[in-house]
Formats: C-alpha cells, structure tokens, sequence
C-alpha cells in the first residue's frame, strides 16, 4: 500500500520504529486544498481542508500489511483514520492512503516538521519502541490510555544524562550487552525482564543474567519552606509499597511529588505539585539534588528541591485533585518539629529524610535571603 504522510512520521527513524523494521523511499507528495496545523495542546500536527493550500509530505509507497497494521494501531488511537486521497508527486498524481483526523480534534496554530524534530523526535522514537515491544500489542482504547505514561517513560529515558565520574568506573562501548529484551508487562507501571551480560571490574565479561527492573518514571520531589516562620509541609496518603509489605500502618509521612510529564522540566513539575498537592505557590526553588532511590530494582529517578513559600496554616489541612483520586492531608508544623518526627522513626520515606537533612544543612542560608 502506498501511504501519504504529512506529520510526524516523515522521520524515517520514528516510521521504522511504529512500521517495524525497513521502510521504502519515500518520494515527496503534496495534497491539494490542505493545510497543516498543531493539535490543541499538544506537539504533533492535524490537516485541515484549506482552499487554496497544500499540505506538503513525503509518500511510502509498497507498506506490507502487517507494515499498514501497526500504523493503524499508532494512529488510531489517537483519532486519525486512514482513508483515499489523491496527492501530486513529480510522477503526477497517484491514488494513496492518508491518516485524517476525527472532526473533533482541534487545531491550535500552525506546525513545523523541523521544530518537532529538533525537540521531539528523538523521545517520540523511544516510546513508539517501547509500546511495539508488547506483546500481544494492545488494542487502539488500551493503547490510548497506556500512552501518557509510555512518553513519560520515553522523556525519562531521553531526560537521563551522565553523571560526574571521579571514582566510579567510566564506561566504554560494549562494556555492557542487552542479550534479549522480553515483552513487559503493565498498562501504567511496567515491569521489565530481559538478558544481559557485561565488563567485570577484575577483567572480563559477566556470564549472562537474567534480570527483572520495574520501569518507574522520574519524579519532582519538593519539600516547601517557610523561611520566615521556619515552617516545612510534608504530606500524608495512604501508599501500596507499605499495603503489600504487610506495614501495619500505610499511611506514609512524604515530601510534595509527583510524575514530571512528558516535554515538562522537573523544576515546573515541582512547582505545578505544590499547588496541586498542598495548595502553596513557591517563590525560589533550590535544587537539591537528583539520585536513584532503589537502583538495583528500579528506573525511578528523583529530582529534589526545597521550595520558599508563605506558609501561615499552623493546622492540618487537605490537599490533592480529587480527580485523580488523590486523599492528602497537609501537615504544616516547625522545622524542628519536623526533624523530632526523624528522631521518632514517625517518618519512614528515604526523600523526606533527605532533604530535612539538607534543608538542616541549609537552612541559615535560606533564612537570610527574606
């Protein structure tokens, strides 16, 4: 089948990843009367009957059917239909299918294949890889739902950047080797398990492991601060890891945090959790550090912050979306208080502790910036 593409998948490495495998030529094509406009909201583009215009793209002529299906599951998901169109190349015009969008969705200003590319692809071509190694893939309604989290996986892994090296071990090529990757498991969360073998300090290689890792996404983890009133917020909910490690009492004592999403910085993600966690706007956010909390087990990555606020609430007080099925409640309370609850073991959450610590280690600091 030959396929007229106008929008993201003009990258042949995006078009490899969501058609699998090889792809053919493409040869440029343009549609009459059409034009190409941003989703509301959102980074990928719609086109649109426009007189006068033409939407301007690239043409995959002989996609196999298998090739077609996986296309289909990608795009229709998200509103877009594959239907008959025809475009005009050098050749003339030729007969071929389009992606359309449903009427529902909406434009929002106009769209660049280059901007995408230089700020998007490479994420795009991680999650399209994740969500094909399913298997069996999910339907177009699973996937739909599945998909948030698959691109806040993708940003993580695109996010990840190498640390400073002064005494660990600094990696070279092929020192570590994925020798197979199962299919995962999960619609939210997703659990890994795969083969892999690698360089050993004394020399060598490792024989091959067989390894499990929960594929988590990073977090923005904030403790908010008065500095007038030397006042902290930490934020209670009942949580599942302490539930199914038979903790008699789930009710966690924890840092404001949260999921930074897709195409979001971990410093508005910080923020954007203040207000929805416990109602509070930060005035200057420290970083604090960033770290792995469970490496061994775990992709979950951390970015820590202190963030300075007004904080007058001296009672608790209740917070989250209730749309999200969030059941916070707000603990205002001293610095020093806060650090007897350590003393206490009332606080059992590693991010709590460490940034009360660092903000022990800060906190004359902060007090003289008000």
């Amino acid at each position: 089948m030959d396929l007229f593409i106008y929008g993201t998948l003009q990258s042949t490495t995006l078009m490899q990843a969501v058609a699998g495998g090889s792809v053919p030529a493409t040869e440029p094509a343009q549609l009459a009367d059409y034009g190409v406009f941003r989703l509301q909201d959102h980074v990928v583009p719609l086109i649109r009957p426009l007189k006068g215009a033409a939407a301007k793209g690239v043409v995959f002529a002989g996609l196999s059917a298998n090739q077609i299906a996986r296309l289909d599951l990608f795009e229709g998901a998200f509103g877009y239909h594959r239907c008959s169109v025809i475009v005009t190349t050098e050749e003339g015009q030729r007969n071929v299918a389009c992606y359309m969008p449903d009427a529902a969705l909406e434009s929002d200003g106009d769209w660049s294949f280059t901007g995408w590319c230089a700020q998007h692809e490479a994420p795009t071509v991680l999650a399209a890889r994740e969500l094909f190694s399913h298997n069996p893939l999910p339907d177009q309604i699973t996937l739909r739902a599945m998909w948030p989290m698959i691109e806040n996986r993708a940003w993580s892994k695109h996010r990840a950047t190498a640390g400073p090296a002064t005494h660990r071990y600094t990696p070279e090529d092929g020192d570590i080797s994925i020798a197979h990757m199962y299919p995962p498991n999960g619609t939210f969360f997703r659990y890994q398990p795969f083969e892999v073998t690698h360089k050993q300090f004394q020399g060598g290689q490792s024989p091959l492991l067989s390894r499990e890792i929960f594929m988590g996404v990073d977090a923005a983890v904030l403790l908010p601060y008065d500095p007038v009133r030397d006042r902290v917020i930490m934020v209670e909910q009942l949580r599942m890891g302490p539930v199914m490690r038979h903790d008699p009492n789930p009710w966690m004592l924890e840092p404001v945090a949260g999921i930074v999403d897709a195409r979001e910085t971990p410093e508005d993600a910080a923020r954007r959790e203040a207000v929805e966690e416990a109602g509070v706007t930060l005035t200057h956010v420290e970083h604090t550090g960033s770290f792995y909390p469970s490496p061994g087990a775990s992709t979950d990555y951390y970015y820590t912050y202190v963030g300075l606020c007004d904080l007058p609430m001296d009672q608790p007080y209740f917070g989250g979306i209730p749309g999200e099925h969030e059941d916070i409640r707000v603990h205002p309370m001293s610095f020093d208080a806060a650090m007897d609850l350590l003393d206490t073991g009332e606080i059992g959450t590693g991010p709590l502790f460490y940034l009360l610590y660092w903000l022990a280690r800060h906190r004359d600091r902060l007090r003289s910036l008000t």
